[in-house]
């Protein structure tokens, strides 16, 4: 049984809490947030995603407010880290010194130099790390991979993928809309469609983006450009300044050589394959959402089971590598190039 406790109470901290509670084969010891009023059997909370509405029962799990004496009063075999992002490394670092295996929410950091600090702790630990990109598990984006990796329809000719959002204002002391703490909606937001791109297509040669500045005085709506070999055509866009009735979307076009896929959060149904000859058709999907799966792919690889190679630390710090490469095509007006030398081994 896996003994689990988890940083951090607010809407990603509870959306961790429920997945956590389907894993048969773990058990919530502990969990820790520096605000008292968070380890109180509380309401859920607003998010993007549904998932984490539910009222928390606490009963059996003892709480602290203090991470340190977490680790120093409990026996974890495993932490989530569900804190705001400029907080993700020294949290990180802390409980893999304490011995405890990582779930880190995404981005790994704001910077390289605090992603390779997380992985060299990881490394000198022995212990798993693994970072909460839930877009490559969650179930059409999932499936999407396995088509293309089978050429069923041919190469991916281009692919624009979209994530777009009312402004976030559920967080706690509003730290979303501070951009030295969150990276702004291209650093929080948009590195799942970065990440995902990375994840289908290796990382490309260069970016080109161009963004628009908002609340968090970073970059809170962009459009970017990935370079690759060939005629391949790649494009992400992402923000959350949209207005409030518009609620959240995310999406995604495919052209394949034989096939359209097509994936839209607010369409029924929301996940189709067009094929060159033949009718529309919605492919069947695993069951869940990308956090459950993800947390269901990190508990499995604790327990001994065999686990798909889906995401290692470098590869996250690669796609942050990847949005800070963008930041810096946006703040410049150029295309900025990704060279091999850049990331980690």
């Amino acid at each position: 049984m896996l003994r689990v406790g988890i940083i951090g109470m607010g809407f990603m901290g509870k959306m961790h809490f429920r997945c956590w509670q389907a894993v048969e084969e773990a058990r919530i010891v502990a969990i820790c947030d520096i605000d008292p009023a968070r380890l109180t059997n509380q309401p859920g909370a607003a998010g993007n995603i549904a998932g984490a509405e539910q009222p928390l029962d606490l009963t059996g799990i003892e709480t602290f407010t203090d991470a340190r004496e977490m680790f120093s009063r409990t026996d974890l075999d495993a932490v989530s880290i569900t804190l705001p992002t400029y907080l993700h490394a020294d949290y990180t670092r802390m409980a893999l010194e304490a011995g405890v295996n990582v779930l880190c929410e995404k981005p790994m950091a704001l910077d390289l130099s605090d992603c390779d600090r997380m992985i060299a702790a990881a490394r000198q630990s022995g212990k798993n790390l693994q970072i909460g990109q839930c877009i490559r598990f969650w179930p059409q984006y999932a499936k999407t991979k396995e088509i293309i990796a089978s050429r069923a329809y041919g190469e991916v000719l281009a692919a624009t993928f979209q994530r777009l959002s009312l402004t976030p204002r559920w967080a706690w002391q509003n730290w979303i809309l501070d951009s030295a703490k969150s990276g702004g909606a291209i650093m929080d937001m948009h590195i799942h469609d970065a990440d995902f791109v990375q994840y289908l297509f290796g990382l490309p040669d260069g970016v080109f983006c161009r963004g628009a500045k908002g609340l968090t005085g970073g970059y809170d709506h962009m459009v970017s450009s990935y370079i690759y070999p060939g005629n391949k055509v790649i494009t992400a866009e992402g923000g959350w300044v949209m207005a409030p009735s518009f609620g959240f979307q995310m999406s995604f076009h495919l052209v394949l050589e034989r096939a359209t896929i097509v994936f839209d959060s607010t369409r029924t149904p929301d996940f189709k394959v067009c094929p060159l000859d033949g009718e529309a058709f919605s492919p069947p999907v695993e069951a869940g959402d990308g956090y459950s799966r993800e947390i269901r792919h990190f508990a499995d690889a604790l327990l001994g089971k065999p686990v798909p190679a889906v995401l290692s630390p470098e590869q996250s710090a690669a796609s942050v590598r990847l949005i800070l490469a963008e930041m810096s095509s946006a703040d410049n007006g150029c295309l900025v190039q990704l060279e091999s030398s850049d990331l980690f081994e």
